[in-house]
């Protein structure tokens, strides 16, 4: 899915009022429509005591959860409707320009925009003030971005803890108590046949890759070669030629020889930064560009340039060793299959039946002083370990593959 917009960004605030959010939880809306569009069918929420306390107590409320599918805001709506509260979240811009009906959604559901690829003000203060008052708990996806890979964490942004420490010095300075943050974790679990939805998901694939007979059909060489496959086309396309070794090495590679002559051009220093951090600088670079050029030749290039900014965002989210380190799973298997199919062929196919855990963990409490300078924001540290510890112990709900 592409976050690029080409129109000046114009923030989005959150509606307030309850009767939208009530009737869609009264009607079970939320249900139907990650039934529809996503495949999950079931869920289970766990350790809902440690945020109904935090409630109880009437603390600032961030909810900080893992960010692997798409559907991950929506199925936050299921501990909401269990606890009896409604919640705001921050939606990236791009998602209210997809469908007028869809941003209508969003926003009368407690979302609003935050414009990633540059400063926005209105989006951090809206945030900070919700925290203050603690009406309802927020939801911010501290990694920033999406991938198919549920059982890797991305790095998280350092966003999330500005937000939370200038809201506990405006709620101490006006004695109205603490800010909190609870990690959530989120997994899903496959319910299907993953050998039948697998075979049929890569005959597709290997059909327009022109392959007919395939005389060796075990699943994971068979994705595994798959994947070799539309590697080595990106590697034709944008580097005039196929590479050697490893699938990581090679991947690697041409994120680097998509990224490096970009940052050459605009003198960006990116030297050790993780690869999402320069697809993010290098988006605020290049979209400003866009959106401000009059001149249809040079909006063509900027757009080529951005394309291969997304591109290497994309081979980012195949993590090494994915479907290789135990526990390979199931479902490691089919968001393998349906990141291959979303950047080969467009779409992803989502009529698979899923169950959605969601599990919360204890409160960080965030201090009311600012961080430590030169160091990463013990919060911040505090938090992802939690988030990692809860993916490591929820990797095990689905199913290991027989060797």
């Amino acid at each position: 899915m592409s976050v690029i917009v080409e129109k000046p960004y114009k923030f989005i605030p959150p509606h307030h009022g309850n009767c939208w959010p009530s009737l869609t939880q009264r009607l079970r809306l939320v249900d139907r429509y990650l039934k529809r569009k996503e495949g999950i069918v079931d869920y289970e929420c766990r350790h809902l005591d440690r945020l109904r306390q935090s409630l109880a107590q009437q603390h600032g409320i961030l909810l900080a959860p893992n960010h692997c599918r798409y559907a991950d805001p929506l199925v936050m709506g299921w501990p909401a409707r269990e606890l009896g509260r409604h919640v705001y979240a921050i939606a990236s811009w791009h998602l209210f320009n997809k469908h007028p009906f869809e941003a209508f959604a969003i926003q009368k559901l407690g979302g609003f925009s935050l414009f990633r690829e540059g400063q926005d003000r209105q989006s951090l203060e809206t945030a900070i003030d919700i925290l203050v008052s603690a009406k309802r708990p927020l939801i911010l996806f501290p990694e920033g971005t999406t991938n198919r890979t549920n059982d890797s964490l991305q790095p998280l942004l350092e966003g999330v803890t500005f937000i939370t420490r200038t809201a506990a010095r405006r709620r101490e300075k006006a004695g109205q108590g603490k800010v909190v943050v609870h990690p959530v974790g989120i997994k899903y679990v496959f319910l299907g046949d993953i050998q039948q939805w697998a075979d049929n998901a890569l005959q597709k694939i290997e059909q327009r890759l022109g392959w007919r007979e395939i005389a060796d059909r075990r699943l994971l060489p068979r994705v595994r070669r798959t994947a070799e496959a539309l590697l080595t086309l990106q590697e034709i396309a944008h580097l005039g030629h196929g590479q050697s070794g490893s699938l990581h090495q090679r991947r690697t590679a041409l994120i680097e020889g998509l990224l490096q002559p970009l940052e050459q051009q605009y003198e960006m220093t990116a030297k050790d930064a993780p690869v999402l951090n320069r697809v993010r600088a290098l988006r605020s670079k290049l979209l400003p560009l866009l959106i401000n050029s009059e001149i249809e030749d040079d909006k063509q290039t900027l757009r080529r340039m951005l394309k291969k900014v997304e591109l290497a965002q994309q081979l980012e989210s195949y993590p090494e060793g994915y479907l290789s380190e135990p526990p390979v799973t199931d479902t490691r298997v089919l968001e393998t299959i349906q990141r291959m199919q979303e950047d080969f062929l467009g779409k992803a196919d989502s009529s698979l039946p899923l169950k959605a855990i969601i599990e919360v963990e204890e409160a960080i409490e965030v201090p009311a002083q600012r961080a430590p300078r030169g160091q990463t924001d013990p919060v911040l540290s505090e938090l992802e370990a939690s988030l990692r510890g809860m993916l490591g112990r929820l990797q095990y709900e689905a199913n290991e593959l027989k060797s």
